[in-house]
């Protein structure tokens, strides 16, 4: 059931019909859809506000509607009691020619005009300028640990980006007031730097942790001893264990990305490849004089016949 007209235009009972259209007007200009994009709310209050303007802004239909013979929604009502009686009171004599009705077609002309010279308005007052979009590609090395580049714009100007640590392919960086220029002395808008990570020769990023694939020499596979390895920071010297085979995989923590606003760095995860070279006829002749101690296959279990 609608909404009782003068509760939804917010007036008396006995409001004039200057009040009821100067009511309706306020509030179909604060709810009209073309005003509040987006805002189903605003589009059924706004068809409620209309409706209840219908009916009262017509002298006879409000009349019905006070003496109970129509409803909100303008349906016929089962008459309580005599509407001549009620209509003869003096309470029936207020729709009479005084309540002189205003064709529909000039409120909506009245309401149209000031919704465009709402936006006439603001079209010509300040207004900010535009967010403009671009694209910087990024180092590796630079996205992980955080640098400050250069892009050059189409029209020649430089902006000087800094690439907070940790930074992905397809983040954007906002730089306030680098965009298109305002109008009528609105402020700039912004510039929204999308980044385009590189892929790295060695390192492999998976979250904040990093994968480098390590080769080693087979004696240093077989005796273990001291390496350096490259880490974003720099090299870093580590002991490899003796007996390592080639996937053996040896976690360095804290040597992976430390992202700005992480609580700790990532990890950074060594996979060892052992690298036989060339080799010599002294290695050659040892290998094929020497029977080791435990003997294994490392095909067993493939299957393969012996």
């Amino acid at each position: 059931m609608a909404e009782d007209p003068y509760k939804t235009l917010g007036v008396a009972r006995d409001a004039s019909a200057d009040a009821i259209k100067a009511a309706y007007r306020k509030l179909a200009r604060q709810h009209h859809p073309d005003l509040n994009p987006g805002k189903p709310e605003a589009e059924a209050r706004f068809k409620a506000i209309s409706a209840a303007n219908d009916l009262l802004s017509d002298p006879e239909k409000r009349a019905r509607f006070d003496r109970g013979e129509i409803d909100a929604e303008g349906q016929e009502q089962r008459p309580a009691g005599s509407y001549r009686q009620y209509a003869e009171q003096p309470t029936g004599e207020k729709y009479g020619a005084r309540y002189g009705q205003r064709p529909e077609s000039e409120v909506f002309e009245d309401l149209f005009a000031d919704i465009f010279e709402q936006r006439r308005r603001a079209e010509s007052g300040p207004r900010r300028g535009s967010d403009e979009s671009y694209r910087l590609a990024v180092p590796f090395l630079h996205a992980v640990e955080g640098a400050t580049e250069t892009l050059t714009l189409p029209d020649g100007r430089s902006l000087s980006v800094k690439i907070p640590p940790g930074v992905e392919t397809g983040q954007v960086l906002r730089l306030r007031g680098q965009g298109g220029a305002g109008r009528s002395g609105g402020p700039p808008g912004d510039a929204l730097i999308e980044l385009d990570v590189a892929e790295d020769k060695l390192f492999r990023r998976d979250g904040f942790d990093l994968h480098l694939e390590l080769p080693v020499t087979l004696k240093e596979a077989v005796l273990g001893g001291p390496v350096l390895v490259p880490t974003p920071g720099g090299p870093l010297r580590i002991t490899l264990p003796a007996d390592s085979d080639s996937g053996r995989q040896i976690r360095l923590r804290g040597k992976g990305i430390a992202a700005h606003g992480a609580r700790e760095a990532g990890d950074l995860f060594l996979t060892l490849r052992v690298v036989i070279g060339p080799t010599d006829a002294a290695l050659r002749a040892f290998l094929r004089d020497w029977t080791p101690e435990h003997a294994q296959d490392p095909r067993s279990g493939l299957g393969a016949a012996p």
